[in-house]
């Protein structure tokens, strides 16, 4: 068995001419993008360019393995789905369908395609498995289907690395950070229903769009008066919607859907039930009913300190710089995984072409990572798959 250092030497040695290749999926990838539960044809293309057999999971995703085949493994997540953005850049490889990979998905596939392919011939300790997952950006989650289907108990995963790109780190370092990184997210959708009736006779009418727009004031109010400034939290009203375009007709139905941020599972629990308290009231103080429904999402993603630790050690070896944590309140389905295995969610600084002073935010038409960050991903997943062997090494002699 190859000492870990000469196994790292060796992994970046192969990675590079691994590299050209990654690069050519990453725009195959970006031209054609997909939804979320219709990934089929991204799978395809890069299965195709991982030359491994791969089993489907999660409906569109797919998992392999390399290296041992029996024993513990640590898992290396990418996403498959890409977004409902019509893309505003000027590349050749440009989607064109109003769908838009622009929150570095299709960087990820091509990093971990890369680090998969340069780790094939190389003597692993562990079983490395590349998840390429469903469903990252909607729900139901595709994490949380790769749990309920055994992989992690099939696989015997110890650890769950995954690394997204993000313009908000300095490219050419990478940020990690123990302990909560990613918030827990929630939907709302709050339905209020009444009386419709003619704008000149609102007397004879029970309005809900005057309720729903108390409640879409009220609800950063129910942020400050539940939780403590020292956690925090959010609630952003996304969508409302009441009747037809007509100025004088007066609806008998509003709604309004909400995402709602926490970082403590407690503040997560009374801020639902204020939520729901704030419709109740205020629909009563109108005349009209309400009808809450919370949709759970994703819960907090955790770093796991001790595998952080050693990530980090691992990027030095690398020459990549580990730099401050990158807490945020997105959200992330990566976050299932550290519900049951030690996991790190690496995040990497990137450069975005054309904006290198003030580049373009996750989600944005225009946000493209350039080509060296394929590289720079597939480097911070193999110093996690390095650091997840250091970890399960120190266990083993604890235990």
């Amino acid at each position: 068995m190859l000492a870990l250092p000469e196994l790292h030497r060796r992994w970046l040695a192969a990675l590079e001419p691994e590299l050209p290749a990654a690069l050519a999926l990453r725009r195959r990838v970006h031209a054609d993008p997909h939804l979320s539960g219709a990934e089929g044809p991204t799978a395809e293309a890069v299965q195709e360019a991982l030359d491994l057999p791969l089993e489907p999971v999660a409906q569109t995703g797919r998992w392999g393995r390399v290296g041992p085949a029996e024993g513990p493994s640590v898992l290396l997540r990418a996403e498959l789905d890409a977004l409902p953005v019509t893309e505003e850049t000027s590349v050749s490889w440009a989607a064109s369908t109003g769908l838009m990979h622009a929150c570095g998905h299709d960087v990820h596939l091509a990093a971990l395609v890369a680090a998969t392919r340069a780790a094939a011939y190389l003597d692993l300790p562990l079983g490395l498995v590349p998840l390429l997952q469903p469903r990252e950006e909607t729900y139901p989650s595709g994490a949380q289907d790769v749990i309920a289907a055994g992989l992690l108990t099939d696989q015997r995963v110890s650890a769950a690395i995954g690394a997204h790109v993000h313009p908000r780190v300095p490219p050419g370092q990478v940020a990690t950070g123990a302990g909560v990184v990613n918030a827990a997210s929630d939907e709302i959708e709050i339905v209020l229903t009444g009386d419709g009736g003619h704008g000149a006779y609102p007397h004879h009418a029970a309005d809900p769009v005057s309720a729903l727009g108390h409640i879409v004031l009220g609800l950063p109010e129910v942020v400050r008066r539940t939780v403590s400034p020292m956690h925090p939290a959010t609630i952003s009203v996304g969508h409302v919607q009441a009747g037809e375009a007509s100025a004088n007709v007066l609806p008998s139905q509003a709604r309004l859907l909400a995402t709602m941020r926490t970082t403590d599972p407690r503040d997560r629990t009374a801020i639902q039930e204020q939520v729901r308290q704030l419709a109740d009231h205020q629909a009563r103080a109108f005349g009209v009913s309400a009808a809450v429904q919370v949709m759970d999402g994703e819960p907090v993603l955790f770093n796991d300190p001790d595998l952080v630790e050693r990530v980090d050690t691992w990027l030095e070896r690398t020459g990549v710089v580990p730099t401050e944590p990158m807490r945020s309140l997105g959200a992330d389905d990566f976050s299932f995984y550290g519900e049951h295995v030690p996991s790190v969610m690496c995040f990497v600084g990137v450069r975005v072409a054309g904006h290198e002073d003030d580049p373009p935010a996750l989600h944005h038409p225009r946000f493209l990572p350039v080509d060296e960050a394929v590289g720079d991903v597939a480097r911070a997943l193999i110093a996690g798959y390095l650091a997840a062997v250091n970890l399960a090494g120190d266990q083993e002699e604890r235990d």
